[in-house]
């Protein structure tokens, strides 16, 4: 269940580095880096962990496989799209469309204690689960969609 420690510590780390280096004006280029950061590694995990992902989806989903590695490469996108300023906003909302949309997987997987990153845990996962979705919709719109 380090998963969420994991990413919390991405987030946090560009964000608290861009502060001591550049002050709270260069502080809004850390929360962006720390969330493209955060998508690279959501991007490895569809890889490095296809068979666990795979596991997420129910089983009446076609193409699941397909799905997985397809979706591995929309998180490597968008965080190069957070990078690129012309980009970033679309980047943000398509992220916070992803993150939204990918949400019942995480609660399918919970359900049926499949996948990987504490969703054996069972249904009690959501409790640390959905607060780190929250965070990091609100991090997305904090940092790279609002003006």
């Amino acid at each position: 269940m380090t998963t969420p420690i994991i990413i919390t510590c991405i987030l946090l780390l560009p964000l608290v580095a861009a502060w001591v280096i550049g002050g709270p004006e260069k502080a809004r280029f850390g929360g962006v880096l720390g969330i493209a950061i955060a998508f690279v590694f959501f991007g490895i995990g569809h890889y490095a962990q296809t068979n666990a992902m795979i596991a997420m989806l129910p089983e009446f989903v076609p193409f699941r496989r397909s799905i997985i590695l397809a979706t591995g490469l929309l998180e490597f996108a968008i965080a190069i799209g957070f990078l690129i300023p012309s980009t970033r906003k679309t980047a943000g909302l398509a992220a916070i469309a992803v993150l939204v949309g990918f949400f019942p997987s995480n609660i399918y997987a919970a359900v049926n204690h499949t996948g990987m990153g504490g969703h054996q845990w069972g249904p009690v996962y959501l409790l640390i689960r959905a607060p780190l979705q929250a965070l990091l919709v609100g991090w997305t719109w904090y940092f790279v969609v609002r003006k």
